[in-house]
């Protein structure tokens, strides 16, 4: 199998040892595997919070009979294991830099779609009468160094005065009163767009709710060859069964194979987030270390930290780095993690980690993320859409662009930012892209801690 990765981060048969998977109820509805050969106008490949979407809106709003293929079961991948953090994001491109590529309009409308994505996540829970652990409002980008602290003052002012998107910057001192303290935050951009979640729940809500709308879910069913049948359609190839499809959307993200289609290969980075999350930890616990509030944060590093406390008085810190995905590579990230937790938050040195685990993350070249035909306008694969790379940020957005995939695969007008259309471009001599990763990682590293 073509993948960039240890086989241990694709490894569908052990259950993810995370937080959210011993909390989660599970999926009531049963995720067969796809057995023998069968029919249907639309396949997804892929269960996470995409292709649930795209699955979802083709049968409530166009009718159509679709099913879902998974590797394991739906929200088993990234959509199942982040952070939790539905707020704005996708890019790793900076608001200037967006400016420059795509001008000021475009830039305005990838945030505006940004923002939008976020509310639909709320309204749809609502509409499911699900709760999903949502808490808090907005999310805060920590000043990890004293010299941090003009960029995000600026960064705030852009985004209120230019963007229109409601930000303002907070002192330390204002931090501090609202229980978000420590050694390495001088202060903090509070961008009033998001709230936490419980990603599982949040999966499993909308996979059944796919389910109720007549979309077939077929878990252990990893398409193993994609082809045409005599007939023209798509013939999409498991373990123990053949689907036959008229269209095909495509909704892997960070776990797609390099070889489905061939197409693919070398135009995506997947890159390892890894999560703990402690114990619960009691009022006096929270209060010796100053970190009270549930708000979502991240530091200011290029290599990013991010941390939230959850409703159960669990804290949650994830980070960024490594590119060995083995057990031992594993080992090796949850020290590093710990170390860096015990840094930031050092009234918790004691406080014992509970669970750790890891999933991957998806870049593109251009570091935006792409909605739009496999292999592009021209000379491309016939009826077959994909979406991918949320740059680590992924929960809102991915959303929307399943909900776009479903619009372009029946014709109709989709909302698809210009920041989001593509070309989806190869990495350059793509073999090299895990060397690359490295690299940057070394380079951020310097300039989080020196400069």
């Amino acid at each position: 199998m073509n993948r960039l990765y240890h086989p241990s981060a694709f490894d569908t048969a052990n259950p993810v040892p995370s937080h959210w998977n011993a909390t989660a109820p599970r999926l009531a509805t049963p995720c067969p595997p796809l057995e023998g050969e069968d029919r249907c106008e639309v396949a997804v490949i892929g269960g996470g919070f995409t292709g649930l979407w795209a699955a979802y809106r083709l049968a409530t709003e166009y009718g159509q009979e679709v099913t879902l293929l998974d590797a394991a079961e739906p929200g088993w991948g990234a959509s199942g294991r982040n952070g939790g953090f539905c707020c704005m994001g996708s890019s790793k491109l900076g608001h200037g830099a967006l400016i420059r590529r795509y001008g000021e309009e475009a830039a305005k409308d990838f945030l505006r779609t940004q923002a939008e994505a976020v509310e639909a996540v709320r309204d749809f829970l609502d509409s499911q009468g699900e709760d999903a652990d949502r808490h808090s409002e907005g999310e805060i980008t920590l000043a990890h160094k004293p010299n941090r602290v003009q960029e995000l003052r600026e960064e705030a002012r852009f985004l209120q005065e230019r963007m229109q998107i409601p930000a303002r910057f907070l002192e330390r001192e204002e931090l501090r009163q609202m229980g978000v303290a420590g050694p390495e935050f001088h202060g903090g951009l509070h961008v009033g767009v998001g709230f936490a979640l419980h990603p599982l729940k949040y999966a499993r809500c909308l996979a059944q709710a796919a389910a109720n709308a007549g979309v077939r879910l077929r878990g252990s069913s990893a398409v193993t060859a994609w082809h045409r049948s005599d007939d023209g359609r798509h013939a999409l190839v498991t373990d123990r069964g053949r689907l036959l499809a008229d269209k095909v959307i495509l909704a892997t993200n960070g776990y797609l194979r390099e070889d489905l289609p061939a197409w693919i290969a070398g135009r995506a980075l997947p890159a390892l987030s890894s999560i703990l999350v402690t114990r619960p930890l009691s009022e006096d616990e929270q209060a010796s270390q100053g970190w009270t509030s549930d708000i979502m944060a991240a530091d200011s590093r290029q290599l990013l930290h991010y941390f939230r406390k959850l409703p159960d008085g669990r804290f949650l810190s994830g980070g960024r780095g490594g590119i060995d995905a083995s057990p031992q590579g594993a080992e090796a990230m949850q020290r590093r993690l710990r170390r860096a937790f015990e840094r930031m938050f050092p009234a918790w040195r004691g406080v014992e980690t509970e669970s750790f685990w890891r999933g991957l993350v998806c870049l593109t070249y251009d570091l935006v993320p792409y909605v739009g035909p496999i292999g592009g306008p021209i000379g491309g694969i016939e009826r077959a859409w994909t979406a991918l790379a949320y740059h680590g940020n992924g929960v809102a957005m991915s959303g929307h662009a399943g909900r776009a995939l479903a619009d372009l695969s029946m014709g109709a007008g989709a909302d698809i930012p210009a920041a989001m259309r593509g070309p989806l471009r190869p990495f350059p001599l793509p073999a090299l892209r895990k060397l690359y990763l490295r690299a940057a990682y070394l380079g951020f590293e310097v300039q989080d801690r020196w400069l």
